[in-house]
């Protein structure tokens, strides 16, 4: 690998594999929106291409070995049509320049998430099928994304998909800032005592995922990635917040009433919860990693301990 093309290079995922392809000495080209998107994936060290995932110029593309797609649109209370248009037009956008381009691979950003439809997900692979009825926009959008990404994969264009679950560690710019501000604001509350089984996946075994899914990994194949073996979800989440200096929370919701909180208030534009969020972290969430660690010889090899001793430095 020697060019990269990376979208979402402002974000978490893509501003660490900016980052990390940076210090591997690959150049990277970036696409950007905006200028406070420009400055930072500047300052990783990535050329830049302006656009978005649905304007960008092919010429940007060209000369790249590799595309990382981390963009995608992850607000809980954004419509369908509007995680369509970026998470499943965009993905479909970018795809089609990259073959155009002669780009040989793409990596795209997935999620759990794709398989949430408010049960329980345990142990869950690559074989397990998509729900009938997902969890909300957001599981929609990614599932019809991947989709696009597997059914694109062809002779000289190998697609792959990376499901990282729960991506945490340092430089997090979604899910912990989020949760630490209802903590500060005394709104946030563990769904049905917060003590069940969840996968995690550090931000740097999400890295050492997706550059192995680049060089060894099966066009058409997925893949998820986690830290290993589950931990407890409130045990775990308490010592992330104390890497912050936040103090436990005590306070916890029975699950049927953060379900009938969804229900009632899902009309409103920033409701208080969402059947998303209750799918995601409201009862068991563990995956299986196994494939990825036979076919890439993936590791994880950021423990849940370091990663959370990497925050408290």
């Amino acid at each position: 690998m020697k060019r990269a093309f990376v979208t979402g290079g402002s974000g978490f995922v893509g501003g660490a594999l900016i980052a990390a392809l940076v210090a591997r000495g690959i150049e990277v080209v970036a696409l950007v929106r905006s200028d406070d998107a420009a400055a930072k994936v500047t300052a990783l060290g990535a050329s830049i291409a302006r656009g978005d995932l649905e304007t960008a110029r092919g010429e940007d593309l060209r000369g790249c070995d590799v595309a990382f797609h981390a963009a995608a649109l992850t607000q809980e209370h954004a419509t369908l049509a509007e995680h369509r248009k970026a998470n499943v037009a965009g993905t479909e956008a970018i795809l089609k320049l990259a073959q155009e381009a002669g780009i040989a691979r793409f990596v795209h950003v997935s999620t759990e998430a794709v398989l949430a439809d408010g049960h329980p997900i345990v142990r869950a692979d690559e074989m397990t099928p998509y729900p009938a009825h997902p969890a909300g926009p957001y599981p929609i959008s990614k599932g019809e994304a991947e989709r696009a990404v597997v059914a694109a994969n062809r002779d000289g264009f190998a697609t792959i998909v990376i499901r990282p679950r729960f991506i945490w560690g340092i430089g997090d710019t979604s899910v912990l800032p989020k949760i630490a501000e209802m903590v500060e604001r005394g709104k946030f509350a563990w769904i049905g005592g917060g003590h069940f089984p969840t996968s995690t996946c550090n931000i740097a075994n999400v890295v050492e995922g997706a550059f192995l899914a680049a060089e060894r990994g099966t066009g058409g194949q997925i893949y998820f990635l986690t830290d290993g073996a589950p931990v407890d979800f409130r045990d775990f989440l308490t010592k992330v917040l104390a890497t912050r200096g936040l103090a436990p929370v005590t306070r916890t919701v029975p699950r049927w009433a953060a379900k009938l909180a969804a229900s009632l208030t899902s009309w409103m534009r920033t409701p208080p919860v969402t059947k998303t969020a209750i799918a995601l972290v409201g009862h068991e969430v563990t995956v299986s990693d196994e494939k990825a660690r036979r076919e890439l010889g993936y590791a994880g090899r950021v423990s849940v301990e370091e990663g959370l001793a990497r925050m408290r430095m």
